[in-house]
């Protein structure tokens, strides 16, 4: 535009400012800003929430706090926008407190809070575990006449269920429904994992089929976390059948998915089985997936096959951490093969790691299966040298 000569207005100018907030560039945009001023443009309400929003997004919140005091000193007023986003930002970052101080700057400015404002703020402090405080500002907000939404309702489910308080999610749950608020996949996911997470897997899967009658459509989360409960409760058949039926809606099974499904035959004693859901993973295995695969073959009595596979990791160079190593260790004391556990431990300082309570605990344990008492008692002083407690 400068080449052809066509000027910039302030329209412009916000235009560029907002996509290079969206882009972190924000010494860039800061130019920009001082550049329109330098050509007679006043920053408005729009430059200052693309900046202050540019601020949040990059966790720079008591950057944005400053530019607003900037802002105010040159006249310019805040909007509930603008609130919006800083309360937001403070609460993302965990910095409630600093959000409900904001909070109650913008009752006394006369500036209205919004249902955005409430989501933001009980969203916030249910993360922060104070749910308590989350259901009374909820409570406080129907009575302002804000309608809490989908969100206010799935953030104080959420943290009850986290909690451990499926009850009191519950009760939330049902005063959803009767304000007539149609609960989304996030609500039923969080009602799902609080079912399961109670061994309550087949009212969770009532739950999967009630919001497909409700044309609301399960994703990837709500199927592994059913599938997590059944394989727990070792109805590992049943994880499988809705492992199929999450194919057939069209959803592809993640690492997680298949992770939960080999661990869940390998805790029936079907290792085969596991293994051969192992050779027909669609998605990436990850290092969680070879420790499954390890512990699972080394608990079925498999443990030279779980060898075989440490050395294959080893010789791929995959960076293997200290579980990994603990149970290869557990599997060659299981076996009686204290000689090269022992070597093995050893070895953890020359590769970066430091044994911990569990390494040295399944050491001492092989020892004395063996019978070594002397070894046993100076790795158990040893570890009391390094501050580790017995299990």
């Amino acid at each position: 535009m400068e080449i052809c000569g066509i000027g910039h207005d302030l329209y412009t100018y916000n235009i560029v400012i907002n996509c290079l907030c969206r882009c972190s560039r924000f010494v860039i945009a800061l130019s920009v800003v001082g550049k329109m001023m330098k050509f007679g443009f006043e920053p408005d309400v729009v430059t200052v929430s693309s900046l202050i929003n540019g601020f949040c997004q990059g966790n720079r919140v008591f950057d944005a706090i400053d530019l607003v005091s900037k802002m105010e000193e040159m006249g310019c007023k805040l909007d509930v926008v603008i609130y919006n986003t800083i309360i937001n930002g403070f609460c993302k970052t965990g910095l409630v407190n600093n959000a409900l101080v904001l909070f109650e700057r913008m009752e006394s400015d006369g500036v209205r809070a919004d249902a955005i404002t409430y989501n933001s703020l009980v969203t916030g402090l249910c993360y922060s575990g104070r749910r308590s405080d989350a259901a009374r500002l909820m409570r406080d907000m129907v009575m302002r006449d804000i309608v809490p939404n989908v969100i206010t309702f799935t953030a104080l489910i959420d943290a009850f269920v986290k909690a451990g308080n499926f009850l009191e999610a519950e009760k939330v749950y049902e005063e959803m429904i009767r304000r007539c608020i149609d609960p989304d996949v996030f609500t039923y996911n969080s009602m799902i994992h609080g079912l399961c997470m109670h061994d309550q897997v087949d009212e969770a899967k009532q739950l999967l089929d009630l919001m497909v009658t409700k044309g609301c459509f399960p994703d990837v989360v709500t199927y592994n976390t059913l599938i997590n409960g059944f394989c727990k409760t070792k109805r590992v058949a049943e994880g499988t059948k809705l492992f199929r039926e999450m194919s057939q809606r069209g959803l592809v099974g993640d690492t997680i998915t298949y992770n939960t499904i080999i661990q869940g035959y390998f805790q029936a004693s079907r290792p085969d089985t596991a293994q051969e859901i192992f050779s027909r993973m669609d998605s990436r295995p990850n290092i969680r997936t070879y420790s499954i695969l390890l512990y699972g073959l080394c608990n079925n009595w498999r443990v030279e096959k779980a060898l075989v596979l440490f050395e294959n990791m080893q010789k791929r160079e995959m960076e293997l951490d200290i579980t990994t190593y603990n149970i290869v260790i557990h599997g060659m004391c299981k076996i009686g093969n204290v000689e090269d556990a022992w070597e093995l431990f050893c070895s953890l300082s020359f590769k970066g790691l430091e044994p911990d309570v569990v390494s040295y605990t399944t050491m001492i344990s092989g020892f004395c299966r063996k019978r070594h008492w002397d070894k046993a008692d100076f790795l158990y002083r040893k570890m009391q040298e390094h501050g580790l407690l017995p299990l």
